[in-house]
């Protein structure tokens, strides 16, 4: 399969690599000042062709056929530049950029972005890509076709609870910054897209690092980082409205606006948006609102915006998945019956960022950022003990009563605030970052009885438990990227990280888990990016990424089992080659841990479980990604990762039932990592038969996941093979700037698969037992949607 793959590949690229008749070659300067602009982008639109000017802004682009092309430039501070030309025969062309009036919102994100020419693994992802793909669905799933990715979704649908892997890292390692602010929870390193409804219609590109990455703020990026920029000016006044519908009574709407740039000083943005859906699982409802509103003023070299933006939801839980025994005959089984098992939760977001250019050569970016949020969930419990809720035996007559079935609601109430900087300087061949950011966040959990069948001594909203978690987290980082010559890039980068965290208070199995915890981490970062010739380049990293245990690894565990910090090394080469109508971007990489926490089935002293460091585990991989148009109206665009991720030595821990209920240990020796596949591939087919009109084929194969880490084909995901289909078409009118239609068709072969699980394994008079639960998928669904652009 590998050979012919590549046999494929080779052949595809044959006839392009036969094209070498004309070139492009120039200068790109200041036009006021005729100074040479070093590091400004030229791009061949429409094709893979692409470079950037040297330090005397000299360009070159060779093999280029007889024909039209359209030729942009951009530079950071300067209007991007689009000429047209017919080519005939080699030319010269000069490019005098002027000046920008207002400074672009490109800056903001200089920071913790990496760029063109670093020796660091990442993908963009544009508005447009993002645009095609915005049914409604979750932000992870507008981005799972982007290299070693896989997304999996509670209800099934896309909708509501959703999470994202990066070569088997989970969300609560992949590092999240909205215009370079944090976005993970400080507590459980998570992120919660469903508390982010239609986010992805306020986002102008994304850039997914994988890896360790460059560094950034707030949680660890412990094998991917995920650099999100929201809506950039848009100089013209524009109005928007989406609506779209499909299985599972989905719908979606939002209106989107924006005033352009008044007196060239001001602008302001806004989207309001509803999604609802009843999900593919029983039950699995999800009802969503949110809004964004930006406000800026463009002053002289500098920017001034204010971004508020909020999301509210509510949701059916289907959090217990379906057990094992019924995927066949009952897929969408939700243990819950309870009309209000729901889970309730608004979060709110206030950015306030300036950006100022001091000089030529150095720029300031500082932000100041606040986010309040507060929820519960509620749930039915049957037959529970008085005791267990600080609630007295009640004694009615003869009868002794310490048992009652209620409804109880585990609230959170947080607050989390801090500020951002950075202190850019470019000169010459030198790039410096000089950034960081100090973060503190207030989380409240508490738990209430909101009805009893037996109230004992409780009154409504009877709180049995409560615990507050207080975290500070400081970070320093510098960068430096140096241009050897036009061919050598040297990078270097290093970063402080202090964390203080502490929780005070009573568990909701009325264990004190009072605590603090206190780290000092070092991240240092170093590479090389090699220019061979314009086709050509190879890329070299060493980096260093520490953790820190999260709120429910603290929480969970007993004082004599207390987890500590993780480490990460990353070693990372790669190689990218493009052309006119082909492109290939290949890398290898090994992330070595050291500690890394995992579930390994012991338990604490309640019987919960635990995560455990284990001394060695490894990720170790082959990252492909080729690009190829097959003819002018036709674009083929593959990624597979093949790797082995493993855990060098493993015991797992079972426990039993049976007297003296001491957990039975079983050495396993190397096992898979869990949720870890060996295989992640996808395709993109792309045909344009008439302009405006885009058909894209999508298919997406994932390799077997082990569900715990003991690598037994028992209890694992079943590899599957998915395959979408999307239909764009769009047309102008007089009093209309342009109608959009979409179809989404996806699993359009309907199968059955899941991509997410959980097992637990018990023995009882010597029989091994387990409970399960599966995350299954929705077979073949639709969505369709209209869009009016004003």
């Amino acid at each position: 399969m590998k050979k012919l793959l590549i046999v494929l590949l080779w052949l595809a690229a044959m006839p392009y690599m036969a094209f070498s008749q004309f070139s492009i070659s120039g200068k790109v300067v200041d036009k006021e000042t005729k100074e040479p602009l070093q590091g400004a982008h030229i791009i061949i639109e429409n094709t893979f062709k692409s470079t950037t000017s040297n330090s005397s802004g000299y360009y070159f682009i060779k093999k280029l056929k007889k024909g039209n092309y359209s030729i942009k430039v951009s530079f950071i501070g300067y209007k991007t530049f689009i000429k047209k030309i017919k080519l005939e025969k080699n030319s010269e062309l000069n490019f005098e950029m002027l000046s920008s009036p207002v400074l672009e919102d490109e800056v903001i994100i200089t920071a913790t972005r990496a760029p063109e020419k670093s020796p660091t693994t990442y993908k963009n992802v544009s508005k447009n890509e993002i645009r095609d793909v915005n049914l409604g669905q979750d932000l992870p799933f507008l981005i799972e076709t982007t290299p070693s990715t896989v997304v999996t979704s509670d209800a099934g649908a896309g909708i509501g609870y959703t999470s994202i892997r990066i070569r088997g890292t989970d969300m609560t390692r992949i590092n999240v910054t909205i215009n370079g602010i944090p976005l993970n929870d400080p507590e459980s390193h998570g992120v919660f897209w469903v508390d982010m409804p239609d986010f992805a219609s306020s986002v102008d590109n994304i850039q997914i690092q994988r890896g360790v990455g460059t560094s950034t703020n707030g949680a660890a990026a412990f094998g991917a980082s995920i650099n999100i920029q929201t809506l950039k000016l848009n100089p013209e006044p524009y109005a928007e409205i989406n609506s779209s519908a499909g299985s599972f009574n989905t719908f979606k709407n939002n209106l989107t606006f924006g005033t352009g740039l008044i007196k060239g000083k001001f602008s302001f943005d806004g989207r309001v948006s509803k999604i609802t859906s009843d999900g593919y699982i029983d039950r699995a409802f999800s009802d969503l609102k949110s809004f964004f509103v930006s406000g800026a003023y463009y002053g002289e070299k500098s920017i001034l915006k204010l971004n508020i933006f909020s999301g509210k939801e509510k949701t059916y839980q289907a959090w217990m998945g379906v057990p094992k025994d019924s995927l066949k005959t009952n897929r969408t089984y939700n243990p819950y019956t309870y009309d209000n098992e729901t889970d309730n939760y608004q979060q709110d977001h206030y950015q306030l960022i300036y950006s100022k250019e001091i000089n030529k050569n150095l720029l300031l970016n500082t932000a100041l950022h606040y986010t309040h949020g507060k929820g519960y969930y509620e749930q039915y419990k049957k037959n529970r003990k008085f005791k267990d809720y600080l609630l007295d035996t009640l004694f009615i007559g003869g009868d002794t009563i310490s048992r009652t079935n209620l409804v109880q609601q585990k609230w959170l109430d947080n607050d989390f605030y801090g500020f951002t900087y950075s202190l850019n300087y470019k000169k010459k061949n030198t790039d410096l970052i000089l950034g960081g950011a100090w973060n503190k966040y207030n989380g409240k959990h508490f738990g209430k009885v909101i009805w009893a069948q037996f109230a004992s001594n409780g009154s409504i909203n009877h709180q049995w438990y409560d615990n507050t978690g207080v975290k500070t987290d400081f970070n320093i980082f510098g960068k430096i990227n140096y241009n050897l010559n036009d061919k050598i890039n040297l990078y270097g980068d290093v970063q402080y990280r202090r964390i203080y965290y502490s929780i005070d208070g009573d568990h909701d199995d009325l264990r004190d888990i009072t605590q603090e915890h206190k780290f000092n981490f070092l991240n240092p970062k170093a590479g090389l990016y090699f220019d061979i010739n314009e086709n050509h380049s190879t890329y070299f990293s060493f980096a260093v990424s520490n953790r820190e245990p999260s709120r429910s690894d603290y929480r969970d565990s007993d004082e004599d089992h207390i987890p500590t910090g993780e480490t990460l090394y990353d070693y990372e080469i790669g190689y990218n080659f493009k052309s006119l109508n082909f492109a290939v971007d290949a890398n290898m990489y090994y992330m070595n841990y050291k500690d890394q926490l995992i579930l390994t089935g012991e338990i604490n002293k309640v019987g919960d479980p635990i995560m455990t460091n284990v001394p060695k585990s490894y990720r170790a991989g082959i990252e492909l990604a080729v690009g190829t148009k097959i003819l002018q109206n036709l674009k083929w665009d593959i990624n597979a990762t093949f790797s082995r991720n493993k855990i060098k030595d493993f015991t797992a821990y079972i426990d039993n039932w049976s007297p003296p209920y001491k957990q039975i240990t079983e050495d396993s020796g190397e096992t898979y990592l869990s949720f870890s596949p060996d295989i992640i591939a996808g395709s993109i087919i792309s045909y344009k038969p008439i302009n405006n009109l885009n058909i894209s084929f999508i298919s997406k194969y994932v390799s077997r996941q082990y569900i715990d880490n003991t690598s037994n084909k028992y209890r694992s995901l079943d590899p599957y093979f998915v395959n979408n289909l999307i239909i764009n078409y769009s047309f102008k009118t007089r009093f209309i700037k342009e109608i959009g239609f979409q179809l989404m068709i996806n699993n359009i072969f309907n199968e059955k698969y899941e991509t997410n699980a959980w097992v637990y394994r018990y023995y009882y008079e010597d029989k091994e037992y387990m409970m399960d639960g599966y995350f299954p998928q929705a077979g073949i669904n639709f969505l369709a949607g209209i869009n009016l652009r004003f």
